[in-house]
């Protein structure tokens, strides 16, 4: 019951926001216009235009970019038992960021040549923390976060590097797609990202009783016949997989994952079984609304998705370090 109605609450929300989404832009189309472009064949034909070619994708990935990455930090934060963790804190984002940026020195297209390359490099970075912290190492959450935090130290120099040599246009290119674009989607990018994150979602979900019972502590969790090492492999391969798609899709968008499953736990209380289905529908939402934001605060053009997400995220995150001190 409980699940029910939460869900039903943030789907009013995230229903709202991609309303307000495809209604909102630089055109200043009016939701009458909107309506009509939707269900009715009448309307500027122009409006309708922008409506299903441009902002409907761009919304439609904005709500599965922050369902991804909202997924992703909760399940993370369950796995190391970290109030800080999310889906870069594993350095997978850094992976991207080079793959993608190799690929645009390449000349490769955006879509698919960039985001595959991304995505290779996102795997890459998996594999090299799987191989670090294999064995018994897995299970301790300081071997990940460690993992991590110097994966992504190196990935961040070899970046600086790249960018360094970048001499011509190609440079705006990359530091726009670092800071998080979702400019240039297309309803096919949403396809081949739902294809990849949909079956993500399930298999989190199907798991989120597990991740209650490891809350309580690996060892009691295993008594009570959860595989926990199994159980942690296949969460850590289904998000890392779920959050590498995300990145190779849009760039570098950060703390999303941060922000709503710490506003979700205080609202509705910590079990994942709830979490989880929040977390796809509030972080769609969120995300939404920081897309919109970011078309419609800069007086002409746009800026980067992830200069909104971050601006909300970095004093969260101080006061979330500030609280773990205490």
């Amino acid at each position: 019951m409980k699940i029910a109605l939460v869900c039903a609450v943030l789907l009013l929300f995230l229903l709202g926001a991609i309303l307000a989404g495809i209604s909102m832009g630089s055109s200043g189309s009016a939701l009458k216009t909107v309506w009509s472009s939707l269900f009715q064949d009448g309307g500027d034909a122009m409006q309708s235009a922008i409506i299903w070619r441009i902002r409907l994708p761009r919304v439609l990935l904005a709500a599965l970019v922050g369902a991804a990455l909202s997924l992703g930090g909760l399940v993370f934060q369950a796995l190391l038992k970290n109030p800080l963790a999310e889906p870069y804190i594993l350095g997978i984002s850094g992976g991207a960021a080079i793959g993608a940026i190799i690929g645009i020195l390449l000349g490769l297209s955006r879509i698919p040549g960039v985001g595959i390359t991304a995505f290779l490099g996102s795997l890459a970075t998996l594999l090299l923390i799987l191989i670090i912290s294999s064995g018994r190492a897995i299970l301790v959450k300081d071997a990940l976060l460690l993992s991590g935090v110097m994966i992504n130290a190196f990935c961040t120099a070899v970046i600086m590097f790249l960018l360094s040599i970048t001499q011509d246009a190609r440079l705006h290119k990359i530091i726009f797609w670092l800071m998080g674009d979702l400019s240039a989607s297309q309803i096919r990018h949403v396809g081949m990202l739902a294809a990849v994150l949909l079956p993500c979602f399930a298999v989190i979900f199907l798991y989120s009783n597990r991740m209650n019972l490891l809350q309580v502590g690996s060892d009691l969790a295993a008594s009570m016949g959860v595989p926990v090492r199994r159980v942690t492999l296949v969460l850590l391969v289904t998000t890392s997989l779920m959050v590498s798609a995300t990145v190779s899709q849009c760039g570098l968008i950060g703390f999303v994952g941060l922000v709503i499953p710490h506003l979700l736990r205080l609202i509705v209380g910590p079990d994942h079984r709830v979490l989880a289905p929040g977390c796809i529908l509030g972080g769609g939402a969120y995300m939404v609304v920081c897309d919109l934001l970011a078309r419609v605060l800069p007086a002409q053009g746009e800026m980067p998705g992830g200069v909104i997400t971050a601006m909300i995220g970095a004093p969260l995150f101080i006061i979330l370090l500030r609280r773990s001190k205490r």
